[in-house]
């Protein structure tokens, strides 16, 4: 079993639920609290699982905001598991998932440097490295109903633009959405293996527009016309 995320980049309107909700349930789960930094000051800042990366493509009057939400890709691959000197990060055998041993981590940022996607954080207030871990203590919980089994961003998100499931079941609803939308990892070049996937955003049809009145519409002009002058 391989269990990750996929995000539709061709849905996502950035409203940062994802980001707010992930933060509100971790804040006292399995890697919790998520320390903030001067919350109401003149710089507030603070430990987050999910950010939400905003960019332009195309050319105007062509051209389209892309919101692209990032968090842990829990990489078949993982380099941040490699280079934890005290075994604090660690991949599980049975879901693939990435955690981190709170108990075992130094803060000492290997991990973090190692991950091209920037998604460890250091908590200065523990002096711990903390990150997304799917929601472990959710999806697992047999006290709540299957449907709420998920990760909090996935049950938030308004737009519906991320799915939870198995990549390694190949009739589960994200692997035949990824194969049905061309999903894709990010950076597959680095060879992590990354198994959260995005839908690209869909490329809006060309309707040609005919500037030109139709015939019977500059007659129907044309009579109206009439009827003024005559009045």
């Amino acid at each position: 079993m391989r269990l990750g995320l996929v995000i539709d980049l061709d849905v996502c309107v950035g409203c940062h639920a994802c980001a707010i909700a992930c933060k509100e349930w971790n804040a006292s789960g399995t890697i919790g609290p998520l320390s903030d930094y001067q919350p109401y000051g003149a710089e507030p800042s603070g430990v987050w699982f999910n950010r939400i990366r905003h960019y332009e493509m195309d050319e105007y009057p062509n051209n389209k905001t892309v919101n692209f939400p990032m968090s842990c890709m829990h990489c078949e691959d993982a380099d941040c598991v490699t280079v934890c000197p005290t075994g604090a990060s660690y991949k599980r055998a049975e879901d693939g998932i990435v955690l981190i041993d709170q108990d075992k981590c130094m803060g000492c940022n290997y991990c973090s440097w190692a991950c091209p996607y920037g998604a460890r954080e250091l908590d200065r207030s523990s002096g711990t490295m903390k990150k997304c871990t799917l929601c472990v203590d959710r999806i697992y919980d047999q006290e709540l109903p299957v449907e709420e089994r998920q990760p909090s961003c996935v049950l938030t998100c308004p737009a519906h633009a991320r799915m939870f499931g198995d990549f390694d079941d190949p009739d589960s609803a994200v692997s035949r959405t990824v194969r049905e939308r061309g999903g894709f990892p990010l950076m597959p070049e680095l060879n992590y293996n990354p198994t959260n996937t995005y839908l690209p955003p869909r490329r809006k049809p060309v309707i040609p527009v005919d500037t030109q009145p139709k015939s019977g519409l500059k007659e129907s002009i044309k009579q109206f016309a009439n009827k003024l002058v005559r009045r």
